[in-house]
């Protein structure tokens, strides 16, 4: 079986992890995050991958390979421009087959994709949409099915009165390549607003999956995929390395106090008085002062953190230095190679871009 992943925005909202690495190999616990999405693929009987590409195309290509770390074959096409969604799909018309899966990169879930090949096949569709019920649909377009699972139609940004279903598109498409000619070549097309709607009624089904989904495209929900990824919530490898929920490299120094479930990795450093956990994953060469306490947090490769430091609900890029005495909750999320001198607070959501220097006392909120 054939996927084709859309990678190729920005991630924009993923700023300023995404400043100087493109969202598809921003590390998520342990791997790059789009490799949950390969092994998931690779667990249904996916084989070959294509990746639409844009933003940074080749760092993704560098850290991806040729697929072989995967088991399966993976291939890179680059948008010139920005095509939409619909756009994306008929650039790679070239290599796609006969049927084929079309994805969205930004998605973390354990859909069973094998489910929803084999119910395409049964009923002989053009194009079946995987669909996720969600406790509040108010915040999402809907879809909307008959008994048989063929599309009714969509709902997009329904007000309350017109609410009736809580499905809604996981972005996970079974496609025939008869779809491709309904899209333009060289043209900027979005497949949701406007090729879905044309095959309704004309082969367009969905399949509803009761599955861990999740789109990590915010700070917030990519803490969020992080716990659950370590909580064992959706299927993932990650498990695999954990016991009782706990995984902690045999070159790791903790000399404090670690608390599952983390994951804690090679050449980091918990010094004596200082606690790590619950939900914390501190990746290669990260250091941990005397007396520091960090929970529900993420802090990647190379940090230094200082004495007496507390980080709470917060992402930590590479190559950050932490003075003493620093705080950082409440969602920040702190840029590649900033430097933060002693006593600041950073909190609120605030977001520290790449290479800043805040000298000692200078920030408050």
């Amino acid at each position: 079986m054939q996927a084709l992943i859309l990678v190729g925005g920005e991630g924009t909202r993923l700023r300023p992890l995404t400043s100087t690495v493109p969202k598809p190999v921003v590390p998520l616990v342990d791997r790059p995050f789009i490799a949950y999405m390969l092994e998931w693929l690779r667990r249904h009987g996916v084989d070959d991958v294509i990746m639409s590409c844009g933003f940074l195309a080749t760092s993704v290509r560098n850290v991806l390979g040729d697929g072989s770390a995967y088991g399966l074959r993976l291939r890179f096409v680059e948008e010139p421009t920005p095509l939409g969604t619909g756009g994306a799909l008929k650039y790679a018309e070239q290599f796609l087959d006969e049927r084929f899966l079309m994805l969205n990169g930004d998605t973390l879930t354990d859909l069973d994709l094998t489910a929803q090949i084999a119910q395409h096949e049964e009923h002989g569709a053009t194009g079946t949409l995987a669909l996720v019920p969600v406790s509040d649909p108010s915040s999402y377009g809907l879809v909307r099915l008959n008994d048989d699972t063929t599309v009714k139609g969509f709902l997009e940004k329904p007000s309350p009165d017109q609410i009736d279903t809580n499905l809604i598109s996981a972005g996970a498409y079974v496609l025939e390549r008869s779809v491709l000619d309904l899209i333009p070549p060289d043209q900027n097309v979005s497949i949701e607003r406007e090729v879905w709607p044309r095959l309704v009624g004309n082969g367009l089904h969905g399949y509803v999956g009761e599955a861990y989904w999740m789109d990590i495209g915010t700070p917030q929900r990519y803490l969020q995929g992080t716990f659950d990824i370590l909580e064992g919530n959706v299927a993932s490898a990650v498990q695999d390395r954990m016991t009782g929920f706990l995984a902690v490299s045999d070159q790791a120094e903790t000399t404090g106090r670690v608390v599952p479930p983390a994951v804690i990795e090679r050449g980091a450093k918990v010094a004596e008085g200082a606690h790590v956990g619950s939900l914390v994953v501190l990746a290669d060469g990260v250091q941990v002062g005397k007396g520091s306490s960090i929970e529900r947090s993420v802090v990647l490769h190379g940090t230094e953190i200082g004495e007496d430091c507390r980080l709470r609900d917060c992402i930590v890029a590479g190559g950050v230095r932490i003075g003493d005495g620093v705080v950082i909750d409440g969602g920040a999320v702190i840029g590649e190679g900033v430097t933060i001198g002693r006593g600041n607070v950073v909190t609120n959501g605030a977001r520290i871009f790449p290479g800043v220097n805040l000298p000692d006392g200078a920030l408050k909120f």
